[in-house]
């Protein structure tokens, strides 16, 4: 016997793809428990239409698809038959040539086809409604079912034991550990358990303490009569499956007759314990009544664009249940309460076979070395956004947004404002304009800087790219290098780490050397055992055993609470405090009359921090600054925060001092070069490749991925590259290929327009024998080439003489 003991909870195809990929890194003793029938348990994956489209603006949840496909297809549980996507309005023909950049970005072939081709494709198109369409030829029909019964079969030849007909009524925790799974056939011991219950998740996480921001919500399938077009058609599906966005329509065949999706009606959320059980439901838990009032929206558009279908009727249809997250994203892991206790939940037939390989790597490996889980982590959320108002709205609104053409920045409209900081009403004065980052409002620009575009030329940085753009950005990046800035820099995460251990604990889990003096801050790495990047973060000594960590959010709160000893004290300060950032070169003459001789020239140098005072607010104050200009980070607490800003901003009129927003300020990082965790690099990333080897200090001792990072540093085939673009329209927005002639050979991460080097900034991930200064590569932008050239980075001050005056 192998492994430790497994409860799978929910034999649909996540968990039927976990078993099969967890018995085949030789574990076996699994047992898959089901309250329904195996293979067709009456979850989602029993009714499930099984269209897999693979595109994605994520990067991982293409490639999970992708290798979803590559199984399935394996199996024999897949019917290839390509996927078409159609536009009937500019907008959405637009919007095709970007996921057509995401597609070739993240290594799936697609193909931008035109009016004509499209009805090739798929016959039954009316030629005059269709503007243009996406191919993919790899996509197509999952068998759903049959992916859970072959996958199952491999399963057990291993060992693996599959209970049906058995629902899980309680998991027994015993000291903060899973020990058992009570079910109507009796107790199954267990070490680990993984709930895939799908629609009923919540439910069964509740049992071990724990809430999943999941809402299950009723979505609309019907099927036609036969179609007179697809009479004596032999083959299952002859054409592709079919998506029509602009309303909100999918189709598929089935043999003379066609499958419609509709997401165009009212969202329509049931709770977990309302749905009826296996014995009591008409023909499946999942199949809720069909609301034909709901439907006919849907019917008369498809008679528009597929008139074939005016010769026929809708014969059946139901609502299925399907479940819906906060973020559009997966929740995988461990319980942050209850060890042993893991969910794989939130995951579409799509993606099930990956979710099944990511799982059973994390399991067995202690990390996933095929995707990369940042973006699915069950422990990213905040805990406003396990609240049950939240969770159901925000799952609602993504129901009703899930085929719209969303912006990169695009806030969400419900729930808002939700998290304020101390500078909050000031800034509404200053007329910003707010954005949302973690539930937080962010400024992006502020109105009242209106005054500074005169006498400056602002290129116009195109349509898509001018969206929650204002001209004011460029004012305000230029006016942050010429005088002096205030930035709210509250929306970070500030994590506390004191404790007779705190020192060991964050040598152990750093890449940098932090027992340094009290005052000295060291930017350094979160590293996972196989050495990729888990977090950059920066750590000041405030004390013999207390510090202060910038984090990027939950997920590095999750990891320190892990790793920490009894020795070790966390605390999340982040809502408790504040930050503004007073940045330019200027900032001296502003905070040194407020804040004493340690301010002055010749005072704290950078890279130091002290406490102090500014006017009568006390401070903690960094000496660093994300802008690359003179300056500090100032911290106090929350209820300060209205006087620290008033404070500095009365003492910084006289020196032209301005608010800046988000816009700058991501402009002039790019300038300087500073990465942004969870853009620029990932957990799939390591330091060398990413261009912050100066961050990992070797030789001060063990710290986790330490040994594997060595092994990595002479293997480094990739770079994290900057790239400059001249003209007018310089600007592209992220996640776009990057071509060397034909060839796709990397992608951009961030990208914004440099308002002081006069050029756009890209930086995309290439080939190191394509990373060298003066190398010419292209962006895919939309249905462009954009030239861009490799530059040496920083583009601006690369002696640092601002930053240390």
């Amino acid at each position: 016997m192998a492994g430790p003991r497994v409860v799978v909870v929910g034999a649909g195809v996540v968990g039927a793809a976990l078993a099969e990929e967890l018995s085949a890194k030789g574990w076996d003793r699994i047992t898959v428990v089901d309250q329904g029938p195996v293979p067709a348990t009456g979850g989602s994956s029993s009714h499930a239409p099984g269209l897999v489209f693979q595109t994605n603006s994520s990067k991982t949840m293409t490639e999970m698809a992708r290798y979803t496909v590559e199984k399935l297809s394996a199996l024999g549980c897949f019917l290839q038959v390509g996927g078409l996507e159609v536009a009937t309005t500019p907008e959405r023909l637009r919007e095709l040539r970007r996921r057509h950049g995401w597609a070739t970005a993240w290594g799936v072939e697609a193909q931008l086809l035109g009016p004509d081709e499209c009805v090739t494709r798929h016959s039954l198109l009316d030629r005059d409604r269709v503007l243009g369409g996406l191919f993919v030829p790899t996509d197509g029909l999952a068998k759903a079912v049959r992916a859970v019964d072959v996958q199952l079969a491999r399963a057990r030849d291993r060992g693996v034991r599959v209970l049906e007909r058995q629902e899980v009524l309680d998991i027994r925790v015993v000291n903060g550990r899973v020990a058992s799974v009570f079910t109507t056939g009796g107790e199954i011991p267990a070490d680990v358990v993984v709930c895939c219950a799908g629609i009923w998740g919540p439910k069964v996480a509740r049992m071990a303490g724990m809430s999943l921001p999941l809402t299950p919500l009723a979505h609309q399938l019907a099927w036609t009569g036969p179609v007179p077009d697809l009479a004596g058609q032999t083959e299952e599906a002859a054409r592709p499956i079919l998506r029509h966005q602009d309303a909100d329509l999918y189709y598929r065949e089935r043999f003379d007759r066609l499958g419609i999706g509709y997401y165009g009606h009212r969202p329509m959320p049931i709770a977990p314990e309302d749905i009826v059980s296996v014995d009591a439901a008409e023909v499946m838990p999942s199949m809720l009544p069909f609301t034909e009032d709901d439907f006919a929206p849907a019917w008369a558009e498809t008679r528009s664009l597929l008139p074939g279908t005016r010769e026929t009727k809708i014969e059946d249809g139901f609502n299925g249940l399907f479940s819906f997250t906060t973020d559009n994203m997966p929740l995988m892991g461990e319980s942050p309460d209850v060890k042993g206790f893991w969910v794989a939940e939130a995951v579409w037939v799509t993606h099930s076979a990956g979710v099944g390989r990511a799982m059973a790597e994390w399991l067995a490996d202690g990390h996933c070395s095929s995707f990369d889980l940042h973006e699915c982590d069950v422990n990213r959320f905040e805990p406003h956004q396990l609240a049950p108002e939240y969770v159901q709205a925000r799952g609602c609104q993504n129901y009703v947004e899930v085929y719209d053409v969303i912006h990169p920045l695009e806030p969400p409209a419900t729930l808002r404002p939700l998290r304020t900081s101390p500078f909050y009403t000031r800034e509404r004065e200053l007329g910003a304009h707010f954005l949302e980052a973690g539930g937080w409002e962010r400024p992006q620009w502020y109105e009242s800087n209106a005054a500074l575009l005169e006498g400056r030329d602002i290129p116009h940085p195109g349509d898509w790219a001018a969206r929650h753009w204002s001209p004011i950005v460029a004012a305000e990046a230029q006016a942050s290098r010429e005088s002096v800035a205030m930035y709210d820099m509250t929306a970070l995460k500030r994590i506390e780490v004191g404790g007779p251990g705190a020192t060991a604990f964050l040598q152990r889990l750093s890449t940098g050397d932090v027992d340094k003096t009290v005052g000295s801050v060291t930017y350094c790495l979160l590293l996972d055992t196989d050495g990729g990047i888990r977090s950059d973060v920066t750590i000041a000594r405030l004390g013999r055993d207390l510090y202060q960590v910038g984090a990027n959010g939950n997920l590095d709160l999750d990891w320190f609470h892990r790793h920490a000893g009894d020795d070790v004290v966390i605390r999340d300060i982040t809502a408790g405090t504040c930050c503004v950032g007073v940045w330019g070169p200027r900032a001296r003459d502003v905070v040194a009359p407020l804040a004493g001789p340690d301010f002055a020239a010749g005072g704290v140098r950078y890279f130091r921090g002290t406490r102090g005072y500014v006017g009568s607010v006390p401070v903690t104050a960094l000496r660093l600054s994300y802008i690359g200009e003179l300056g500090w980070e100032l911290y106090t607490t929350a209820d300060l925060g209205a006087k620290l800003w008033d404070t500095l901003w009365e003492a910084g009129r006289p020196h032209g001092m301005i608010a800046g927003g988000r816009g700058a300020f991501n402009s002039l990082r790019l300038e300087k070069g500073y990465r942004s965790f969870g853009t620029d690099m990932t957990y799939e990333h390591d330091p060398w490749e990413a261009g912050l080897g100066f961050a990992v200090k070797p030789d001060k001792g063990e710290f986790i991925g330490r040994t594997a990072l060595l092994q990595r540093r002479a293997a480094v085939r990739r770079r994290l590259t900057c790239l400059t673009i001249d003209g007018p329209e310089a600007v592209v927005m992220g996640k776009e290929p990057v071509y060397d002639g034909d060839h796709c050979v990397g992608y951009v991460t961030s990208a914004a327009y440099g308002y002081t080097i006069g050029k756009g900034i890209a930086y995309a991930w290439l080939p190191v024998e394509l990373t060298e200064p003066g190398q010419t590569v292209h962006i895919g932008y939309f249905d462009r080439r954009i030239a861009a050239v490799v530059t040496a980075e920083p583009l601006f001050d690369p002696a640092m003489t601002r930053l240390r005056g």
